[in-house]
């Protein structure tokens, strides 16, 4: 597979809200085949950003294509992109009396691929009353109504906004075994934007920050967490030893100090002369997404 055939590309996409600048020229290809996390803080513009990359929103300029594709009033391109999200009243184009199999009904009309067997075993598997309107649903059961059309879609790129919002643990751990089953019998792409960072970390190849209204990282995620390590000991014995190094992030405990240092490619952390006078452990991805997006100022 060459060129661009089957990648979902950003180039260049900038969204304002009134004065309020959100997407401030994002530059992003989605590959095929891989499970990409979508992470960032709270309002940052995750979702604007895959609404736009959907075909569901529009951009104040820039472009985004899928396999050479716009995306945009493009129903060829959209056809082969799913985008699951939390669902609200305008989400269900105002048809608050719109029951979960009518819902399910429009999606295989949508969705060439979509598969009717594989949507009725989730449905089953779920607990979901067909017959049930979706507006009178909790956020769990929402949830499963967002997570069986993503699945049963079978849409070569498919797109889940918070999936496990609502779900209880034993749930969110059914998703990630449904997902990740999914993925090794079709080999679509999956993208997912969720907060529960560490409980997905495990599922994801590649790892997306958006920050500040661009792309700030993008890279494997086990390479990612794999170039991160936290050096603990004696303050001046851990700072001799950082230096060198980017330093993410530090913390202090009378004379005893921490540091996250993050290793750029060809950097080895060989600290084997220091001995047992310093202890290094790794970081979780929820950490480093939490030094990587830290504001001047904030506490972590």
């Amino acid at each position: 597979m060459t060129g661009t055939q089957n990648c979902l590309i950003c180039e260049k996409v900038v969204k304002s809200f009134g004065k309020n600048t959100v997407l401030k020229g994002v530059d992003l290809t989605i590959e095929p085949g891989k499970i990409y996390g979508l992470i960032g803080r709270n309002g940052i513009g995750k979702t604007t950003l895959l609404s736009i990359m959907t075909g569901q929103n529009t951009c104040d300029s820039g472009s985004v294509t899928y396999g050479g594709m716009r995306v945009w009033e493009n129903e060829k391109a959209t056809s082969q992109i799913c985008f699951s999200r939390e669902l609200s009243p305008t989400i269900l184009f105002g048809q608050n009396t719109m029951r979960v199999k009518e819902y399910f009904r429009m999606a295989s009309c949508y969705y060439p691929a979509w598969d009717a067997a594989y949507a009725k075993q989730l449905t089953k598997e779920f607990g979901l009353d067909l017959k049930k309107k979706v507006c009178k649903m909790n956020k769990g059961m929402m949830s499963m109504v967002t997570i069986t059309l993503a699945l049963a879609s079978r849409a070569p790129v498919t797109i889940l906004d918070e999936p496990v919002a609502g779900l209880d643990v034993y749930m969110r751990d059914r998703f990630y075994d449904l997902l990740l089953k999914d993925y090794e019998e079709t080999g679509r792409t999956f993208i997912l934007s969720t907060h529960i960072i560490e409980e997905a970390a495990n599922l994801l190849e590649e790892t997306i920050i958006l920050n500040d209204g661009v792309i700030t990282l993008k890279e494997n995620t086990q390479e990612l967490i794999d170039s991160c390590r936290y050096i603990s000991g004696l303050a001046e014995t851990v700072e001799r030893a950082a230096s060198g190094f980017q330093q993410i992030h530090e913390e202090s405990l009378g004379r005893s100090k921490t540091v996250c240092v993050r290793l750029r490619p060809g950097q080895q952390l060989d600290l084997s002369a220091y001995g047992n006078e310093l202890t290094v452990s790794p970081v979780p991805l929820q950490k480093i997404f939490v030094y990587l997006t830290k504001r001047q100022g904030e506490a972590v």
